[in-house]
């Protein structure tokens, strides 16, 4: 694999006294840049050697270095200066070199950065390959491929026992519409470290693994987050214990959308009863009623529909049906020996409620209730809910 290497400065004489210097093959390639030039050359630069020459811009140099942290940089200097040395170090230089460096003793120091240089090419040509079949996206490093990157995670966590959350974030109905194309994934990318994995799951809904650190400290950091948009965006976020994934999935999204009632401006007493004043958009029972019989046609029905189109010839020995009734609608998945429900009722003053339960051998394995508003009830939450529940539900068929 031939070298790059890019010498810059904005100075010509610099250009021809390193070339001395350097013994190149056939196959290696020579380039110069300016100091103005380095913007428009960032993915170039970034999996080359840079050798760059800080006489008269060391401020320049040291901006540089903290771009271009990774990439393999050789900083020269015409007079020897230890504090700008140690300056450049901690900025991340890979080597130092000065005019009283002999040209042997230069060939030789620039060996390690033309090999980091080798590996970060290869490693652009593999991130090609995993764009190009959809594994990571094209201009971060956010992961699609959730499902193993989540196993993987977790397998990790589970021999290093180190602590970790898991979180579900996604706008509400009404701020989907606002977001701007990558807004929200830039967002939380500056915000988050490094080794922390961000998932890409749906247009603006996203997965997040947070290392060492807990719930309450990431309740508060998404916090800081959110208070920086315009348009709400909410966070179900969750420990990782002894989960799987499809039940830290669940968690988290049952968390998120307890993250979306709380955002609820209706009272409502112990028993989750919304009081019936005359403030309340549902005061009046038909009127909830007939709200409701609009998203069991206009969302809950739909929705229902296109999943069981998806799976009813993908899961097998399984049945999937759907019931439809004045109030209610629910969503069957019936195995030999298993029963999983997904019920979605209008008993009266009350939220939306979503019953779901698992079952094996007439005996309740898993069961839970998730509450709405008819106005927080859209097509993707749905969707994404009644998706979990079939891929958890088919762990425990037959």
């Amino acid at each position: 694999m031939a070298n790059k290497i890019v010498l810059i400065s904005d100075d010509e004489n610099f250009y021809d006294y390193i070339k001395l210097k350097l013994e190149l093959r056939k196959s290696d390639e020579l380039f110069t840049c300016s100091f103005d030039e380095v913007p428009e050359k960032m993915d170039f630069l970034e999996s080359s050697v840079l050798i760059i020459n800080s006489e008269n811009s060391r401020q320049k140099t040291l901006d540089m270095l903290k771009l271009f942290q990774g990439t393999p940089i050789i900083v020269t200097v015409y007079n020897d200066d230890d504090v700008f040395k140690k300056k450049c170090y901690r900025a991340g230089a890979l080597d130092f070199i000065t005019l009283l460096t002999s040209d042997s003793e230069f060939r030789v120091r620039i060996f390690p950065a033309l090999s980091v240089s080798s590996i970060l090419e290869k490693n652009r040509q593999y991130r090609k390959i995993l764009v190009k079949n959809k594994i990571i996206s094209k201009h971060n490093e956010v992961f699609v491929d959730c499902d193993n990157i989540i196993d993987n995670a977790l397998d990790e966590l589970k021999q290093s026992k180190r602590e970790a959350v898991f979180a579900v974030i996604s706008p509400d109905s009404r701020s989907k519409f606002l977001i701007k194309p990558n807004t929200l994934e830039t967002m939380i990318l500056a915000n988050i470290r490094k080794n922390d994995i961000l998932m890409n799951y749906e247009p603006d809904k996203y997965y997040l693994i947070m290392y060492d650190t807990n719930v309450e400290s990431s309740e508060k950091l998404w916090k800081k987050i959110s208070e920086k948009f315009q348009y709400k965006v909410y966070a179900g976020i969750v420990q990782i214990s002894n989960k799987n994934r499809h039940r830290l999935i669940t968690s988290a999204l049952n968390k998120l959308h307890e993250e979306f009632n709380k955002n609820d401006k209706g009272i409502y007493d112990k028993t989750g009863l919304k009081n019936p004043d005359a403030t309340s958009p549902y005061a009046n029972f038909k009127l909830f009623r007939k709200e409701f019989a609009q998203k069991l046609e206009q969302i809950i029905n739909p929705v229902f529909y296109t999943v069981r189109q998806k799976y009813l010839h993908k899961l097998t020995g399984v049945k999937i049906e759907l019931d439809y009734g004045d109030g209610f609608a629910t969503f069957y998945i019936i195995g030999k020996h298993s029963l999983g429900e997904f019920k979605m009722s209008c008993p009266g003053y009350t939220k939306i409620l979503v019953d779901i339960s698992l079952k094996q051998d007439s005996k309740n394995v898993d069961t839970k209730r998730i509450t709405f508003e008819p106005d927080e009830l859209e097509a993707g939450m749905l969707n994404d809910l009644l998706e979990q529940f079939v891929s958890e539900a088919n762990t425990h068929i037959n």
